[in-house]
Order: structure tokens, then sequence, then C-alpha cells
């Protein structure tokens, strides 16, 4: 079992390399999306993401609970012959886990972040359990300057925070700039 973890930029190309890295090993693999259509530029990401997809890839949608969607890879048969899970992305896990009426309200922030951070570890647990390699893609949200707005900072911090634990766990972790990756570890 092998982890990489790719981070950067919004557009620095992580999905782009993250799927050309799956595709040169050969093997087949487990596309992990995050991503919900909620809206029709959302809907035209997703549609790009999967035309780029060859045909022996097969697609698992999950927007908040990745823990589960690995138990049933580990257990499922019809995976079996799969030995790369490629998840697609932290952001967006992070993002689906902010429900305004929830992340509006600072009293509950503790009790969110915890909940978060329980299925971020829960994650990273079943993948140690796991006979297969893992691409995990995130952005980086912490080179700019702090957000005015108390909602993007709470994003900014739990993403900073789960892409952590992610980098410390992974194998691997390579930075996208423009494109070029840059190998952290």
């Amino acid at each position: 079992m092998k982890a990489t973890f790719i981070t950067g930029g919004a557009r620095s190309g992580k999905s782009r390399f993250a799927e050309e890295k799956a595709l040169k090993t050969g093997k087949k693999v487990i596309y992990l999306a995050t991503a919900e259509a909620l809206d029709e530029e959302m809907e035209h990401r997703i549609k790009i993401h999967r035309q780029r997809r060859p045909d022996n890839w097969t697609t698992v949608e999950e927007p908040r609970y990745i823990s589960k969607v690995l138990k049933e890879i580990e257990f499922d048969k019809k995976y079996n012959d799969f030995d790369i899970v490629l998840i697609d992305c932290l952001a967006l896990l992070v993002s689906n886990w902010l429900p305004l009426e929830e992340a509006l309200e600072v009293s509950l922030w503790d009790t969110l972040r915890a909940n978060l951070l329980a299925e971020v570890d829960a994650m990273i647990s079943q993948m140690k359990k796991m006979r297969k390699d893992f691409i995990i893609v995130s952005n980086e949200v912490g080179l700019g300057i702090v957000p005015e707005y108390p909602l993007a900072r709470l994003y900014r911090d739990l993403l900073g925070e789960v892409n952590q634990r992610v980098a410390a766990f992974a194998d691997e972790v390579i930075f996208m700039v423009s494109g070029l990756p840059m190998k952290l570890k």
C-alpha cells in the first residue's frame, strides 16, 4: 500500500496530474468523487472530469463519508480487481461538511470540527487496512491573505487540519504549481 497526497492551488493541475499518475500504472482505478452537482457550473465541471476517465475505471460518488465507502471497497468482491483508489477531492469533502445552518452558528463549530476530523481519522484508519494504493487530491488554501469572513476562515482552518493529517499519513506528498509537480515528501 502506498498513499500519494497531491495538493496545490485552484486550477494548478492537481486532478489531471493525479489521473495521469494513476493511468500510467496501467492498473484499474476506483475514482472516489466528493463533488456534488448543486448548480449548472458544477455539473459542467463534473462532466469534464468524467470524460477524462478511462472506461476501465469505476466511479463512486460520496460527498461526506469516505471511510464507509472504503470499508465497502475493502469487503465487496466486485472491487477485488482494482488496485488504486483516487480520492478527488478533500477540499470539496470539507465544504460538504459545512452545512450553512451549522457553519453560521459559531457555537456549533467545535462539534462540526470534531465530527469532520473523526471522519478523516476513520478514512485514514481504513486506508491503512487496505491493500490498495491511494492517490488523494486536495486544495491548499492557506497561502493567501486571512479571509475577511468567519465562515471562510473556518473552511480554511478545517481544510488545513485535514490536509496536515493526510500529508502526515501519506508516503509521498506533491505540491502542484502551474501544472508542475514539486515533491515535498
